[in-house]
């Protein structure tokens, strides 16, 4: 069989009892297409019923483990009048998540690398999670006029506090170390250690977390928050961010800042001031409930807000951010409603609803039961 492109933007290692995926678009910083998509479930459910397969490793190729979604594509079919491009896009994305999630098998991402939006369904939801000096993670999608998706308002409010609404809402960057410290990554192993680690855990002779932990441990190293980090500021964060509004965050942050003078303080402002007005509404009031639902519900209910998004009943912030962000890259979106004031609760309440035209996101969930208990380690 001739192999095509698509064919090679993921490619697969086998060694000993460890099955390794490897992301290979390294000039697109890994992002996520709709075959790469349908490829990753395909293998986790083939590897999760082989019995020679005691371990599933994930990694990217170059300077990215994986970016995100490759939502430019899906814009600009959207633009040409072809949204079913995009919602079948989400759907495959999100169900392959949750095969991920509730994979029997332990998983291994190698974090060494940027990590932001898409690449967080493919490695949080997994058992285990290794950053490296190398990491820088975001939830960049307010920006974008999207949400967090792939699961993110489950794993997100899960974080101590109101962590995950910080996270959520200023897309702000952590490093490795950061990552460990909020329980996002469960190990910090240095760059020049991971193909040892990759060849221990192929020697792994027993599909057991603990064993698969133990060697982990092995290799991992003591971590220590950089000085000016937002994790030394916990109670500022638990204080702004519990507020019920994105308005009242806004302005207590900002009163906040005239008694500290901290640099991360004024660039969660300016995030905030510089992100799409819905986006941040529907972001917190998704983190929100995400608190109190389960995996599977939350990517249900995040499919509504990413067909909305892409349907553009409401607002056109999606095709904006990714126009100035990631096409024109002029950083200069035109949002609109382009207030926080001028969201209405009404607006708000339409990207809840189901979407007419599409059903709902259809999850195998009573094939894979244990998605109802299903927590990642250390969140």
């Amino acid at each position: 069989m001739t192999s095509t492109a698509e064919d090679n933007q993921i490619l697969t290692d086998e060694k000993f009892y460890s099955r390794t995926i490897i992301l290979n678009r390294p000039r697109q910083l890994n992002a996520l297409s709709n075959f790469m998509n349908c490829r990753l479930k395909e293998l986790f459910l083939k590897w999760e019923n082989d019995n020679n397969v005691n371990v599933l490793i994930i990694k990217g190729i170059g300077r990215a483990f994986c970016s995100g979604g490759d939502v430019a594509n899906v814009c600009l079919a959207g633009n040409s009048g072809d949204y079913s491009h995009g919602t079948q896009y989400f759907w495959n994305e999100y169900i392959m998540n949750y095969i991920l999630a509730t994979c029997r098998k332990p998983q291994v991402a190698l974090l060494n690398g940027i990590v932001m939006g898409g690449g967080s369904g493919i490695s949080i939801h997994g058992k285990f999670r290794v950053a490296t000096e190398k990491t820088l993670y975001a939830m960049p999608e307010t920006g974008l006029g999207l949400h967090p998706d792939v699961g993110a308002s489950y794993f997100l409010s899960r974080l101590p506090g109101f962590l995950g609404e910080y996270v959520g809402l200023t897309g702000v960057r952590l490093d490795g170390a950061e990552l460990v410290t909020c329980g996002l990554a469960t190990h910090f192993v240095h760059s020049t250690r991971l193909q040892l680690l990759e060849e221990t855990l192929a020697k792994v002779e027993k599909a057991d977390p603990n064993l698969v932990s133990s060697v982990i441990d092995g290799f991992s190293d003591k971590i220590c928050v950089k000085d000016g980090s937002a994790f030394q500021r916990l109670d500022i964060i638990d204080k702004c961010f519990a507020k019920e509004t994105v308005e009242d965050i806004l302005s207590t942050l900002e009163l906040e800042s005239k008694y500290v003078a901290d640099k991360w303080l004024k660039m969660s402002i300016q995030s905030i001031k510089k992100a799409s007005p819905v986006s941040l509404k529907i972001t917190l009031r998704s983190v929100r409930e995400g608190r109190k639902q389960h995996l599977h519900e939350c990517l249900i209910r995040e499919y509504r807000l990413s067909c909305h998004c892409l349907l553009r009943e409401i607002s056109n912030d999606f095709y904006e951010g990714c126009r100035a962000i990631l096409v024109d890259k002029d950083r200069n979106p035109k949002w609109n409603p382009d207030k926080l004031e001028h969201v209405t609760q009404d607006m708000i309440d339409h990207y809840f609803s189901p979407v007419e035209g599409f059903e709902d996101l259809r999850l195998p969930i009573d094939q894979r039961a244990s998605s109802t208990n299903y927590i990642p380690s250390k969140l």
